[in-house]
């Protein structure tokens, strides 16, 4: 099946904040990871980059974050811009300073401080003084009411849970304007996984902060967001409004295991994707 006529963006038709234009990525300067991937993510948006694990997600957020190099990767091709300017060439500094974080996959803190330590060295590029970090110490509890309580506990010895929020909140302390969350859910148990999304929704909603959330969980990151982008093997397949997407019969079929309404078995799901028809 052919695919569709790409849909407008009712929230990306000014200029958005966040704009991805026809990026490749390679890696060791051989292995071709992204194949011409465009995306916007609108002031004040929440786009969700939707995909199975090795689709490209985790790598589209690091060449926009420019952590690249550090696993030896290069934007190739194509550009970045960030409120209109060209970002792709900046460190990664630069982009913490102009208010772009990354809450990487894995929830990686420093295990061997305290929670609030943690936070604080999210702060570490403001220079507004120690009052208006303190402010924000206790706008991030309030959000977190669980960080709160195990404030001075080693970050090492809390649960999963604990530490995705410990992430989000040390993101929190640099007054990011875009942020973008790798697999925010990932190994979390569903309740906690709610908890942690209506938590992101609170930030976007009374923070203002943009968000491209990059996730397997289709159902829930479609639930949270207003638009979609759907990766397979490091190219965009499909795009467009959040609802529509989740109704869509290809994407429940393959990336929700549902079919007219009724769940597919791991069989049928094995079958549908070596037949999977947006990709011939």
């Amino acid at each position: 099946m052919a695919l569709a006529a790409k849909e407008v963006n009712p929230e990306t038709s000014g200029k958005p904040l966040l704009s991805v234009n026809n990026i490749e990525v390679v890696y060791n300067h051989v292995i071709l990871v992204l194949k011409g991937v465009s995306l916007e993510v609108p002031e004040g948006g929440v786009v969700a980059l939707l995909g199975a694990n090795g689709a490209g997600k985790s790598t589209t957020l690091k060449a926009i974050s420019n952590l690249l190099a550090a696993e030896r990767g290069d934007v190739t091709k194509g550009l970045v811009e960030y409120r209109g300017q060209r970002v792709d060439k900046l460190t990664p500094n630069d982009l913490v300073r102009m208010g772009v974080i990354q809450v990487m996959e894995g929830r990686h803190i420093f295990e061997h401080l305290t929670v609030e330590e943690n936070l604080l060295t999210g702060a570490y590029t403001r220079k507004d003084g120690r009052a208006e970090v303190a402010k924000d110490v206790e706008m991030v509890y309030e959000y977190f009411p669980r960080l709160k309580m195990v404030r001075d506990k080693m970050s090492g010895y809390t649960s999963g849970g604990e530490q995705q929020m410990i992430a989000i909140g040390r993101a929190l302390m640099a007054r990011p304007r875009m942020m973008l969350l790798d697999e925010p859910s990932m190994g979390l148990a569903p309740q906690l996984v709610e908890e942690i999304f209506d938590i992101v929704k609170k930030l976007n909603e009374e923070q203002g902060v943009s968000i491209l959330l990059a996730e397997q969980n289709t159902h829930m990151a479609l639930k949270f967001s207003r638009y979609g982008y759907i990766l397979e093997n490091g190219r965009v397949v499909m795009e467009g409004d959040a609802k529509k997407l989740a109704e869509n019969e290809d994407v429940k079929e393959f990336y929700l295991g549902m079919a007219s309404g009724k769940r597919k078995s791991f069989r049928d799901s094995k079958h549908y994707r070596r037949r999977k028809r947006w990709l011939s």
